[in-house]
């Protein structure tokens, strides 16, 4: 059978992949932008505390599972038992939890407030093992040092002393080899790494009745906290989306080799957004991209994992935590367990975005735990203005501001987005006389 690496399916990691073919909120949650909102992208979760370290991979291989097959390079030799297939609901549930997102805030009824007006308007797997370990194949310098099958998937661990015979055997064993595969491979042999290699194991897959690839997960002990993407990007088309999870013990994670940057956050917007919030999102992000020279890793969320404000999910489960490889937590207790008390103690989550491509990331991802516990989300503010009748000075004030604040979300929706400056103000209109703001003076606001 022949098997072929594909880059589309796993380059999250620097899989060697490619196909045959080529204060407290006091407003409510809205939506949030998934992942699926980007193409090519794919999601790791890292979970590591001292020199310890679980790496969950999901493929969003698509495509006849004949011909998948993933190389990945890890720092040793792994065991069978540190091999794991993973359960792609935790993932989701992971990114949904985390995800940048759109709220609700609604103005209070200003002679009623008790505030200065100022204040006012600015409150609001079972592995088995395969038959003994091969001989090296001298000839080539590559060793076969171990061989399992983990749920649907074949799994070889292989080393080798020289790119060129790791090349010949790959490609002598099926693998189709990208032009300019060498240079990545030989600077990861010169670092003694050794290489995971997945493909599925069709039979068992058939016995197990999964339809789609399920992620892998590994689990090893290094001193080096990084990330390996150069391989993805050999014979990638294009730039490829990475989301990175890191759950950790003590704070924050970074990026030690390129520049971590927080997205924009707690931005007022203009109120049509919520019904286009993925595209808003996506432009957001690639406009920062171009801002920091397509060379940024990008904060999405950083928060404790034992509470939310506000919540796009609830918080994963220390059972679920447990499963992405979270091994430094103590048993839930019967009253953890039943939901009386926090279920996740000294995790805290970083969500990571990069898009990257061989020009702007030549480097691995490297990365550093910090003590930051301070909580961050990339989050977006829709403000409902107060729509009643009242009148007294603060309310003569606060409609007399309000053409400022229109234009002023204005103004930020364009700086975040690109978007034309006149064409939001346009559809800002447009949503006042379609219902979407129920104030007669907003439908005016652009021509007085």
């Amino acid at each position: 059978m022949r098997y072929v690496i594909v880059p589309t399916v796993a380059f999250l990691i620097g899989l060697f992949l490619w196909s045959a073919e080529a204060s407290a909120f006091c407003g409510f949650y809205v939506g949030k932008a998934d992942t699926k909102l980007f193409n090519k992208a794919s999601e790791v979760v890292i979970a590591r505390h001292d020199s310890k370290t679980v790496i969950t991979m999901a493929n969003d291989f698509q495509g006849d599972v004949k011909e998948f097959a993933m190389v990945v390079p890890v720092p040793t030799v792994l065991e069978k038992d540190q091999i794991h297939v993973g359960d792609p609901a935790v993932l989701k549930h992971l990114a949904d939890y985390s995800a940048p997102r759109l709220v609700e805030y609604f103005d209070p009824n200003p002679c009623q407030m008790n505030y200065p007006e100022s204040r006012a308007m600015d409150m609001m797997a079972k592995a088995v093992e395969a038959p003994a370990r091969q001989e090296p194949n001298t000839a080539l310098g590559v060793i076969v040092e171990a061989q399992y099958t983990v749920g649907e998937y074949d799994i070889l661990i292989l080393s080798a002393k020289e790119s060129h015979g790791l090349e010949t055997w790959l490609s002598e064993s099926g693998y189709k080899i990208p032009h300019g595969a060498s240079k990545v491979l030989r600077s990861y042999l010169k670092q003694n790494m050794k290489f995971f290699v997945a493909k599925v194991n069709l039979v068992e897959q058939s016995k197990l009745g999964f339809t789609h690839l399920r992620p892998l997960q590994i689990a090893f002990e290094s001193p080096k906290f990084m990330l390996p993407i150069r391989l993805g990007t050999v014979n990638a088309d294009g730039a490829q989306e990475l989301f990175i999870y890191v759950l950790t013990k003590q704070g924050r994670v970074e990026t030690t080799n390129y520049r971590t940057i927080r997205l924009p956050e707690a931005q007022e917007i203009p109120l049509y957004v919520k019904e286009k919030f993925g595209d808003f999102y996506r432009d957001l992000f690639t406009q920062q991209v171009k801002r920091e020279s397509e060379r940024g890793v990008f904060l999405e969320y950083a928060w404790d994992m034992n509470w939310c404000d506000p919540c796009a999910a609830n918080p994963l489960s220390a059972e679920e935590l447990r499963s992405l490889g979270v091994f430094w937590q103590d048993s839930p207790s019967i009253k953890q367990r039943r939901g009386f008390m926090p279920q996740a103690q000294n995790v805290f989550l970083t969500r990571l975005h990069v898009r990257y491509d061989a020009a702007h990331f030549p480097e691995d991802l490297v990365f550093q735990e910090t003590s930051d516990r301070n909580n961050f989300q990339a989050r977006y503010i829709l403000r409902h203005a107060w729509t009643g009748t009242d009148d007294c000075p603060a309310a003569t004030t606060y409609r007399q501001q309000l053409r400022e604040r229109y234009e002023r979300e204005a103004h930020t929706l364009a700086n975040l987005t690109g978007w034309n400056i006149n064409e939001i103000r346009k559809a800002m209109n447009f949503a006042s006389l379609t219902g979407g703001e129920d104030i007669k003076w907003y439908q005016r606001l652009w021509t007085n």
